[in-house]
Formats: C-alpha cells, structure tokens, sequence
C-alpha cells in the first residue's frame, strides 16, 4: 500500500479518535490578535456543527502528515485555527528545521505566490501600467528578437496567466532535481530567455501546461513597467491595504524575489487575501483589486475547467452535495482554498514538499470543513462558459489513460487519466465522466491523449479526445 495512502487511512483513524473527545473539551475561539479580524466566538452562529469543527481541529492536531497551519474563516469572521510544531525548510534551501508555529509565523506559500502575483498584475492592469490580455510577450522583450518566431512570436499575456504557452516545459519532477525546469530561473542570469529559448511542444493557446517561468515573465514586466520592484508594488498596493505588516519574499541566487515561489506570509494574513478575492476585490469598504480581474481570475481559461489566470478551480464533494472551489496551491500542502458558494475560506500550511499525496489529503480536509457547514445549500455547478476562453475549441490538456473504462451500479462510464507534465496538482490522476461512448472506440490502458472536459451536473465530464500517436 502506498506510503500517502496508509498517511489517509491513519488520519481518518485519528478522526475517529478524537470524535468522542471533541464533544467533551470545547476547541477555544481564534486568539483574539491586533490584526484587523473579527473572531467568531461561537462556531455555530457563524453557521458550524461545533462539535464537528471541533473533531477537524483535534484530528488536525493528531495527523500523522507533516501538517502546520489550519484557519477557517466564513463571512468576515474567523472561526478556527490550530498550529503544529512540524520540520520546514524555505524555498530551495538544502536542509530543514523543526519549528514551532503559532498565529505569528511566517510561513512559505511556494506557488499560492503566482496567486498573489495574478493579484497584482490585475491591480496594474486596471493603472494601464502593463501590457493588454492580447500583447504577444515576447513583443515586450526586442532584446529577444531572434526568438520571435516558431510560433513563439503567438504567445500573448493572457497564455502566460493561463499556463497555455505551448512551450516545451517539463516540472513534473521533484523541485529539488535540476532535471525540473524551475530550477534553472534559480541561476540563470536572463529569465526570460531561459523561458522562450526552447521549442514549441505545441501551439501557443492550444494546451495547458504548468510552467512556473511564465509568472517570472511577467514580474519582470511588472517591475520594469510599474518602475517598482515586485515586492514593494505588493506592498504598497496590496498588503498594506489588507493591513497586512509582517511579511518576507525569499529571492533567488541572483538576488531576484522569487516571483513564482517565494512569499512568506502568516496563515491569518494569507486568509485576509482570499476573503478579499470572496468579496470581489475588496476589503473594509474599499476596493483592492479590480472586481472585473478578480471574476476573470477564478474563470476557467483552459476547457478542463481546471485553471484561471493563476488561480485553481475544483469541485469537493460532501455529504450528496458538489461545491465548487478556487485556490492558490503552492507546494508541502499550502492551501487558499475558496468555497463561494458558502463564503468559505480555508488556509492550510504544511511541510510535505514534493509529496504529491498530500493534495488528497487536503481535499479531504476542505471536505470535512464544507460538511461542518450547517443548513448549507449551494447553487447547482454553473456550465463552463465558453466566452471565457480564448479560443476555446482547441485548447487540450494532455494525459495517459490509466484505465479505458469503469461502469458503476447505476451504468455510468468513467475514465482516468494521468495528467502529464503538471507540477504541484491538487491530483496528478483524475476520473471524468463519458457520456459518449464513442470517445472510447480502440482506446487503451496507457495511451497518450489529448482531451478536454468541463462540470456537467456535478460531474467533471469528458467532452473531447484525441489519441496521440505513439
């Protein structure tokens, strides 16, 4: 049995542990700190089963994984959070040590940072300080001329937001290997044409890749054309209206912030971001980001549906219900998720880096959160909307097929598929639903597909595929 797996099934255990002994010591109320938040006192006026909320927190605190930080909050408020004493390293350092956390720790967000950069960029879009949606990158760089072509050249902003380049890059191992292509933006001296000096592995705007050099491009646009540095436009425009004050950006060997990988915030201020993302931008009245980027941000822009312009998109299912979710994931186990549909914000921190087991685990945690939601009742999942995407008809995520079919009690068909080339996933192998029987004709275990799929009544369902030959 896999390691991650014997990891889930002691967490559930632990779960069970402390069922009973959650409904007899009562989980105190967030610590009332001097840091702009309003607590909620009773989890149940802020609409929690107390009892279960206060099982999560114990099983939190009793979990086997390498797990940190956990905070909660619904509506403004906050409801829970526990902190663990765990070992941790920041970015690309070579060892870790065992630290204590507590509501005043910084910790690493890793790739919750491309988030945050998103954030900005929109912040700076709505100045006009930066290039349009449609501006070809590369058109940025003249000192990068010979490399305007190939198809390069066809590279806008908005493939570079929503991981569709087509560049020929590869982060699907381990990000301590230099056979990762992230390491290389550690040392090279030109980022941008360590990014673009390399082969078209498909057509720009035609099939999503993870690819952390994208959000270095576009901080180096950001800095050179707001005439200030990443961090301080941060800063200035983003964390200081959040009232956000303790904070560190690691920078790389070049002496560079590490635009991709390298925010530190504490869990309580990383929450602040996502309940001003829940709000539409804004926070204590006053409006931080554009409400037209944030909404274009948690869109979908590739047809899986599972990414916007830096952010994730997702569906948890709990009790009989789906709800969708947005989030920064960063590598260990770092979370922003957001539930709309129930005002819900949830932050975890954790030190499992390059466990890719750790996704499930947390995403049976947000579960176990939605399900502690009381009387809750969402909206049914809203049909991908195609205005959205650009261009929508031909954008592919690539992947091998694990198992050609499997057929439920109620005959439905479901196939899964190994998604390739995409680091820090919340999954790396996902089931999708197929209503069209045909899309399965001669297709085998271990093929190599492109395919695209989108919600259809609660369900990620399979709409096209396409073999590739071998």
């Amino acid at each position: 049995m896999a390691f991650a797996t014997i990891r889930i099934l002691l967490a559930a255990a632990a779960l069970l542990t402390v069922g009973a002994a959650a409904a007899a010591a009562a989980c105190p109320p967030p610590a009332p700190l001097a840091d702009g938040w309003r607590i909620a006192e009773d989890p149940a006026a802020a609409g929690f089963n107390a009892e279960r909320l206060c099982t999560i927190l114990q099983s939190f605190a009793a979990s086997p994984a390498n797990l940190h930080g956990l905070v909660i909050e619904r509506a403004g408020s906050l409801v829970a959070e526990e902190y663990r004493e765990g070992q941790d390293a920041k970015s690309f350092a070579l060892f870790t040590r065992r630290t204590a956390f507590d509501a005043g720790t910084l910790h690493d967000l890793r790739s919750i940072t491309k988030s945050v950069l998103g954030l900005l960029w929109g912040i700076a879009q709505r100045d006009g300080a930066v290039p349009p949606l449609a501006a070809p990158v590369l058109g940025q760089f003249p000192q990068l001329a010979a490399l305007n072509n190939g198809g390069r050249e066809r590279i806008t902003i908005e493939d570079a937001l929503a991981m569709r380049s087509g560049l020929d890059w590869d982060e699907s191992g381990s990000y301590r290997s230099w056979s990762n292509d992230e390491q290389g933006l550690l040392w090279r001296s030109d980022q941008a044409r360590y990014v673009f000096d390399r082969a078209m592995a498909a057509p720009a705007g035609t099939r999503f890749n993870y690819n952390a050099g994208l959000p270095a491009v576009l901080a180096l646009l950001l800095a050179r054309n707001t005439g200030v540095p990443v961090p301080e436009y941060a800063r200035l425009r983003l964390f200081q209206p959040l009232g956000i004050t303790d904070w560190e950006w690691v920078r790389d060997l070049q002496g560079r912030p590490l635009a991709y990988s390298g925010l530190r915030l504490r869990p309580r201020d990383l929450a602040k971001i996502g309940r001003m993302v829940l709000d539409g931008g804004r926070w204590n009245g006053r409006q931080v980001v554009p409400a037209p980027w944030i909404a274009a941000s948690l869109a979908p822009h590739v047809p899986s549906g599972e990414y916007g312009y830096l952010w994730w998109r997702g569906v948890v299912r709990a009790g009989e219900r789906n709800y969708e979710w947005r989030a920064g994931i960063g590598n260990g186990g770092q979370r922003l998720f957001l539930v709309p549909a129930l005002d819900l914000v949830v932050v975890t921190t954790a030190g499992q880096y390059n466990d890719r087991g750790i996704g499930r685990e947390l995403l049976a945690l947000l579960s176990q959160v939605v399900g502690a939601v009381q009387g809750s009742s969402p909206p049914p999942l809203a049909p991908r909307p195609e205005a959205a995407l650009a261009p929508s008809s031909a954008v592919f995520t690539r992947a091998t097929v694990q198992s050609v079919s499997e057929q439920d009690p109620d005959g439905r068909i479901y196939i899964r598929l190994k998604l390739q080339a995409i680091a820090q996933y919340p999954f790396s192998t996902l089931t999708y639903r197929v209503r069209d029987r045909r899309l399965l004709e001669g297709l085998q275990p271990g093929a190599t597909v492109d395919f695209r799929a989108e919600p259809r009544e609660g369900e990620n369902t399979l709409v096209e595929l396409h073999p590739l030959a071998p």
